[in-house]
């Protein structure tokens, strides 16, 4: 089927049609952005009938529904309330189009940078009739009063504030230009000498407007909301992603609800914010609400898929559990209504999740799109989270995504597997998750985990945390330490400094192997010097005062090779911490390593 048609349609009519309120925008169009040198350039190209691009408009009545609203400058008051069609592609042109040449009130725009201007536009004709090449500098725009003021205000260079001053001076108001009856009119009374050169201007400039073809491309009603939304992004010339919760907010607007202000709250409305409380827990504070609207999406598809099932003893085909955009789209106004509550509450016990695994910072999580499937289990799985049974096989299936790396990129298709597969895991100890099964770990990777950015770095540095590793210097562990403001972070353990005077290559005192989380004031007080030579400085510090078997118990929950640490032996060292941080990784994945290590 074809969903668009390709044509003309003048700029007269055209213009005639959003003023009516025929055509609209629809409420997911951002505002109108261009300032005073882009409408004037505008206005230079149709009046010299250059191409100034194809606009896009969709047909209303379809399945597709928006909140809709007029071009910028026309009262909402005065025009239709259900257009024909709207504006996907070409608000820019069409809004400064509008009105410079079919509105009298001025053009609220704005300067190059960025002050906003109120400016009426003008064609000089004796300079516009000298040709085309000074159509540009024919162009002239004057304040809300139209005037032209120098000498800060106080004197005025052009006066244009009547109609027997715009005649006597031979200034043609753009606003005049698809109906001129009232400047010829006053013409004719004012300045009747100046009518013949005016009507060279009519006919040089004026019609080059009223048979200006725009090339239009209209897509049919039938376009369904997935295509309007890809559509719009292809052709934005903004280049700025219409995101799935704008669409959603225009299509439910559509039915009566704001979505916006169900995220973001409204004063006025007296409305909370869902986006406010969900900020409240430190590893919430990133969720956007598209995450929300996901979570729900795979919910109420879960949900349609059982009901498909049971429906399917008389043949009905089965729609699958999904994530994908189309899905998100395509969420009903009362599904939204019915899961928001469940699911906010969801990510909050995702969250608490989150912190038994010893996660206490946004910056610290690997993977924030790991959220959506752990939002949507944790609502469907209310307090029975805790019990130990499905806590380790949700442990297992989380350690498995961030050290697999399997949650990087595009991963709609992994989410909702995801929600089923662990359902069903919970009640089946065989229905092993793809996700825990897929996920593997190579020794050799710890070689290349150098970037804090990395899932599997940021991973490995909280497992230590999680196995009760103490800081160096305060002696707490990460709960008591997080408690308390003292905040860690990833330091080497054989000093950069101590490593580049051996010779040792950046690509290997960089790695995960030779790292591990402690405090600034730990970091510090080891600078630069040997591991024999700081941990003597800090067992001996009047602050910590540690036997040696106290320090290599602490050293021992970093899993932090002593003897080799205390003979300052790095390449011993390197070694036997891998063996050891492959003991970690192991147990969280509950699977051995993917390849033998080779020591």
């Amino acid at each position: 089927m074809t969903t668009f048609d390709s044509t003309k349609r003048s700029l007269p009519e055209l213009l005639k049609d959003i003023t009516t309120g025929k055509i609209q925008l629809p409420d997911f169009q951002r505002g109108w952005v261009w300032d005073d040198d882009h409408v004037q350039s505008l206005l230079v190209s149709i009046a010299r009938s250059f191409p100034v691009g194809a606009v896009m408009l969709m047909e209303t009545g379809g399945e597709v529904r928006f909140e809709t609203r007029p071009v910028e400058g026309i009262d909402a008051n005065a025009v239709t309330k259900t257009p024909d069609q709207l504006i996907l592609d070409g608000q820019q042109r069409l809004t400064s189009l509008t009105q410079a040449v079919a509105l009298e009130s001025p053009v609220e725009t704005r300067t190059s940078k960025g002050k906003p201007i109120k400016r009426h536009y003008y064609f000089d004709i004796k300079l516009a009739l000298e040709g085309e090449d000074r159509l540009e500098d024919a162009i002239r725009a004057v304040d809300e009063h139209r005037q032209v003021r120098t000498d800060f205000g106080r004197k005025v260079e052009l006066d244009l504030s009547s109609r027997q001053l715009e005649c006597e001076q031979l200034f043609f108001p753009c606003d005049q230009i698809i109906n001129s009856d009232d400047f010829e009119e006053a013409l004719q009374e004012h300045a009747p000498e100046n009518f013949g050169t005016y009507m060279q201007f009519r006919k040089a400039v004026i019609n080059a407007f009223r048979s200006y073809q725009l090339p239009l491309i209209e897509l049919k009603k039938e376009t369904s909301k997935e295509a309007v939304c890809l559509v719009f992004e292809k052709v934005n010339t903004g280049g700025v992603q219409l995101s799935v919760f704008e669409l959603i907010t225009a299509s439910y607007a559509a039915e009566g609800y704001n979505l916006r202000d169900d995220w973001f709250g409204s004063d006025i409305r007296n409305v909370p914010s869902r986006k406010a409380r969900l900020e409240e827990h430190e590893l919430l504070k990133d969720v956007e609400s598209t995450d929300l609207l996901q979570a729900i999406t795979l919910l109420y598809t879960r949900e349609r898929k059982y009901a498909d099932i049971e429906e399917g003893k008389q043949g009905k085909q089965v729609r699958p559990v999904s994530a994908k955009r189309s899905a998100v789209l395509d969420l009903p106004l009362e599904a939204y209504r019915r899961w928001v509550d469940a699911v906010e509450e969801g990510f909050v016990e995702a969250a608490r999740f989150l912190l038994k695994q010893c996660f206490y910072s946004r910056r610290e999580l690997p993977y924030g799109t790991q959220l959506v499937p752990l939002a949507a289990v944790m609502t469907l799985l209310g307090p029975r989270w805790r019990e130990p049974r499905i806590y380790a096989k949700l442990s297992r299936w989380f350690w498995s995504g961030v050290l697999g790396e399997l949650y990087g990129g595009a991963v709609e298709t992994r989410i909702a597997l995801d929600l089923e597969e662990l359902m069903a895991w919970f009640e089946d100890d065989e229905a092993v998750p793809r996700t825990v099964s897929d996920a593997s770990f190579d020794p050799e990777r710890l070689d290349s985990l150098r970037s804090r950015l990395s899932a599997a770095y940021k991973g490995i540095s909280v497992l230590i945390l999680r196995e009760g590793a103490q800081d160096f210097f305060w002696k707490g562990d990460i709960q008591e330490l997080d408690q308390q403001g003292v905040e860690l972070d990833i330091h080497h353990i054989f000093p950069r400094a101590w490593c580049q005077a051996q010779g040792i290559p950046p690509k290997v005192y960089d790695s995960i192997v030779n790292k591990t989380p402690i405090s600034y004031k730990a970091n510090r007080m080891i600078g630069g010097a040997a591991p024999s030579e700081y941990l003597a400085a800090l067992q001996n510090h009047k602050q910590v005062q540690l036997s040696d078997e106290a320090m290599d118990a602490i050293l021992a929950a970093h899993r932090i090779p002593t003897e080799a640490l205390r003979a300052d032996d790095f390449d011993r060292f390197f070694r036997e911490r891998k063996r050891l941080l492959l003991g970690v990784i192991e147990k969280a994945m509950g699977k051995k390593a993917l390849t033998e290590a080779l020591w």
